[in-house]
């Protein structure tokens, strides 16, 4: 049997394929993986070993821009690159994560009669997604509140796929990694923006860090392009982007602060870890961000905070860690599992 998985563009629509390769290498299934040319699932695919494709891909913004023209034209030319490929491979089933390099390759399929499954991680489904839900045989859901946003008979609760690496993280090995090991102990404070960082944040802890460092050791994810000039303080650490270290900076950390995709805030809740929300404002999304983190925050899985309201983030730390019992409490309380079985399952349903 033959799958090809797609997706790309952050690596939120990238790990969640990953985390299911191991379970449909056990099922028998040869994987093959569509993307862009250029995009970071390029190299977090190649670096699993997979055969990969590049396909010509626009992107298709929510706003008048004479690029929307351009991409059109390079939308059209996915969709020939991805007709010829699937010719070639012949997958049984095509499995999509997300991003807007999905569409030519999901229209492709459908032109061929190849089932396609899709995988909404948001509350609300993207614009893509949007796109190819009339062309997927089942869209696989992380929230219950998105069955009623999706055509009766095609969403399916399955949960989000997390990667079975992340419950092997070592503490003393993250510590290590950071030279924390060789500071007096203080708890450990995890900040991440996203594969692509988040510049707003960026800023605010820059301006609140000589604080912070007298409480916490401080780990930063500041994006590709973003580390701060050195030298760095002593007790913080940034990096642009870490791979299999961050199963351990996660295992070390005692509070996460954190964008609210809903791949990242999954594994937090997984992983019972106290966070911090700082979804991204409507001014820079569709606002599926802040609809993840009300949801988080009225389970009491996280504490929130809207980006207009930054200035208190140092107040908003502060409270976290106070209470990082009750929110530990409560994740607990909650057996999210990791998807991937539900997930695969519905793959499966539609192989031919």
């Amino acid at each position: 049997m033959k799958i090809v998985l797609t997706g790309g563009g952050s690596a939120g629509h990238v790990t969640p394929n990953i985390a299911l390769l191991p379970s449909l290498a056990l099922k028998g299934y040869e994987v093959h993986y569509i993307g862009s040319h250029t995009g970071i699932e390029k190299e977090l695919i190649t670096q699993q070993g997979l055969n990969y494709y590049g396909i010509s891909s626009g992107k298709l913004r929510r706003y008048i821009d004479i690029k929307n023209l351009t991409d059109c034209f390079r939308i059209v030319k996915g969709f020939g690159d991805s007709i010829s490929l699937l010719r070639r491979i012949r997958p049984n089933v095509v499995f999509s994560k997300g991003g807007f390099v999905v569409v030519p390759v999901a229209m492709a399929a459908h032109f061929l009669g190849i089932p396609v499954v899709i995988h909404e991680s948001d509350i609300t489904p993207g614009l893509a997604n949007r796109i190819i839900i009339p062309f997927a045989k089942s869209i696989c859901l992380s929230f219950p509140e998105t069955l009623a946003k999706v055509p009766s008979g095609k969403g399916v609760l399955t949960g989000s796929p997390i990667r079975k690496e992340l419950w092997e993280g070592d503490s003393s090995t993250g510590l290590k990694f950071c030279g924390f090991d060789k500071l007096p102990k203080k708890p450990v404070l995890l900040a991440m923006g996203g594969s692509l960082g988040a510049m707003a944040i960026n800023r605010q802890l820059a301006e609140i860090l000589p604080k912070l460092l007298e409480c916490f050791h401080v780990i930063h994810l500041c994006g590709k392009g973003n580390l701060p000039n050195k030298p760095y303080p002593l007790g913080y650490v940034p990096f642009e982007y870490v791979g299999d270290e961050l199963p351990h900076l996660l295992t070390a950390s005692d509070i996460v602060l954190s964008r609210a995709g809903a791949n990242t805030i999954f594994e937090l809740h997984a992983l019972a870890k106290p966070n911090l929300l700082i979804p991204l404002s409507k001014a820079a999304s569709r606002g599926d961000q802040i609809l993840n983190a009300a949801s988080f925050e009225k389970q009491g899985f996280s504490k929130v905070l809207q980006e207009e309201n930054l200035p208190g983030l140092y107040d908003a730390l502060i409270s976290l860690y106070e209470n990082r019992t009750k929110y530990i409490e409560r994740m607990g309380k909650s057996k999210p599992g990791t998807g991937i079985k539900r997930v695969v399952t519905e793959i499966e349903r539609w192989t031919k």
